[in-house]
């Protein structure tokens, strides 16, 4: 198994959503996250003083899969959050140990 976490813009969410839908990836966890890469955040004016705004919303997913639907996960990650600008996100692949589902005891890929 394999734990997919990917940092994505905000607008994005539903569209990589719809994807790994087409999929048959159905559960994930997601929540909002402040940061920043490269882009370095940028400079807003409020009430006529600049200030820098170092972390940018992004919305991070969370995905345990079996290591057979992984690539086709990913595939469809890049291809629906791509917008080609700078600040797209970053997606990383982790090593799933074991998984339990609470309510019934299951483990290993029958848990996800």
């Amino acid at each position: 198994m394999k734990k997919i976490e990917a940092i994505i813009k905000p607008f994005k969410l539903e569209e990589v959503k719809d994807a790994l839908s087409q999929l048959g990836i159905e559960a994930m966890t997601v929540s909002e996250v402040k940061g920043f890469g490269r882009q370095k955040g940028h400079i807003e004016i409020y009430r006529g003083s600049e200030y820098t705004v170092d972390f940018l919303p992004k919305v991070k997913m969370e995905l345990v899969l079996a290591d057979g639907a992984v690539e086709g996960a990913i595939r469809a990650i890049i291809a629906s959050a791509t917008t080609g600008k700078i600040g797209d996100g970053k997606i990383f692949i982790l090593d799933v140990d074991s998984a339990i589902r609470i309510r019934t005891g299951e483990t290993g890929d029958n848990a996800v």
